[in-house]
């Protein structure tokens, strides 16, 4: 929590000091970057997912949602000069992973990945600085970290080791976003449809709900 509060500190200073700026575009709130696609646009992100890990093994079933931050930057490209659709990418680090229960004691899946979401986004501008913007698309993560804790016997080892999950995934992201200005704020889901389990007969999946705000410049 101690980080999730620091963060958003860090993003609320930053946005201070964009907001003196004043020179942006007024649909999307941002300074204009042309390029042979169209308008160009950068995005810082911070916010908070809850996440699930559903399994047929029972192990590493955590069905249960768990909190974990969410923090990234983003560029967006307009694809047609004439609409307001834009492809937008980046780099995000999200903590993902799950709760259970396993042989009756309490079990934590930290599954920590560093993931690249690719989006189409269609811009609907509703006057007075406002749009609003939904999308659909894709995304590839892996893991670089995270710990399966089992609470009452005080242990805990790699989420990712061999009896563990597997390091790779991707899926389907769909959500909206909304933007005032420079601010930014979006809601949306990872739908996980890779295996992240290293067991060929049973599957295992990762959902996420995300709420992430930020800024657009």
């Amino acid at each position: 929590m101690k980080r999730i509060m620091m963060a958003l500190l860090s993003l609320a200073l930053t946005t201070s000091v964009l907001a003196q700026d004043g020179q942006f575009n007024r649909a999307f709130g941002r300074r204009i970057h042309h390029n042979s696609l169209g308008e160009t646009y950068y995005g810082l992100r911070l916010g908070v997912g809850f996440a699930r890990v559903s399994s047929d093994d029972s192990r590493l079933d955590g069905g249960t949602m768990k909190a974990g931050l969410d923090i990234g930057a983003v560029i967006g490209f307009q694809l047609v000069d004439s609409s307001p659709v834009y492809l937008e990418s980046g780099l995000y680090y999200i903590e993902k992973g799950g709760k259970g229960r396993r042989d009756g004691d309490r079990i934590t899946f930290n599954l920590d990945y560093l993931e690249l979401p690719i989006v189409v986004k269609y811009s609907i501008d509703a006057g007075y600085k406002f749009s609003v913007q939904p999308f659909l698309g894709g995304y590839l993560a892996l893991g670089v970290g995270g710990k399966t804790k089992i609470q009452a016997r005080r242990e805990a080892y790699s989420s990712f080791d061999d009896d563990g999950f597997g390091r790779f995934d991707g899926g389907i992201r769909l959500g909206c976003g909304a933007q005032y200005d420079i601010v930014y704020a979006e809601l949306g889901y990872d739908i996980g449809l890779a295996n992240i389990s290293h067991d060929d007969f049973d599957s295992s999946h990762t959902g996420t709900l995300f709420l992430t705000v930020g800024v657009n410049f």
